[in-house]
């Protein structure tokens, strides 16, 4: 592996632990055992490092939720693959780490933001509609609105003033949200596939 690319897969783990403020330059160096100044040698600071992991991550979120949008059977195994691929997400992460990018590093968090309207919505919007054809999603709602609540949600899930990181865990809360707006789009028959993938039996 290259130096530069050390650099980056060094700062993904400490940013992951530890979150992005609290690491330095410095700290970077030692985890990887080399001096302060290779490290300038590829990047300026540590706001180029953090926008340069953000665009990387967000390349491979994109290929990742493409892919489950492809081989889902329907808008519920797509819903429950996000639900997985989050959870798996959101567990190796340090909660800080979303509320410094929002706080510390503007750009970065506008480049998630441009990917979450640009990508995932499209995504939500396109699952939607499938899910209307399938009988599993309420035929009666506007499914360009409806996407663009999903990613309101998305960002109420990071906002630390109505879910301090203190009291929740943003996997808790972004799964939570999701749970809630699955029941809220889908029919009576979507409702029994959830339960079935839940493995749950509800009362009609």
């Amino acid at each position: 592996m290259e130096t530069k690319d050390r650099v980056l897969q060094g700062a993904e783990e400490l940013f992951f632990k530890y979150g992005i403020k609290s690491v330095t330059m410095d700290d970077i160096a030692k985890h990887l055992s080399i001096s302060k100044k290779t490290i300038y040698q590829f990047y300026s600071d540590k706001n180029e490092i953090v926008d340069t992991l953000m665009k990387l991550k967000l390349e491979e979120d994109k290929i990742v939720i493409q892919q489950i949008h492809v081989e889902a059977d329907n808008v519920i195994t797509e819903v429950f693959g996000l639900m997985k691929h989050m959870s798996q997400m959101f567990a190796k992460l340090n909660p800080n780490l979303f509320y410094d990018l929002q706080k510390y590093h503007p750009e970065s968090w506008k480049l998630f933001n441009t990917f979450k309207e640009d990508c995932i919505e499209t995504m939500v919007e396109n699952a939607i509609k499938k899910g209307v054809k399938d009988g599993l999603v309420r035929a009666d709602i506007n499914t360009k609105i409806i996407a663009r609540l999903r990613m309101e949600e998305i960002q109420l899930g990071f906002n630390a003033s109505v879910f301090p990181p203190d009291k929740y865990k943003i996997v808790d809360v972004q799964l939570e949200l999701l749970d809630h707006f699955l029941h809220g789009i889908c029919t009576l028959k979507g409702h029994k596939l959830i339960n079935k993938y839940k493995q749950v039996t509800e009362e009609e």
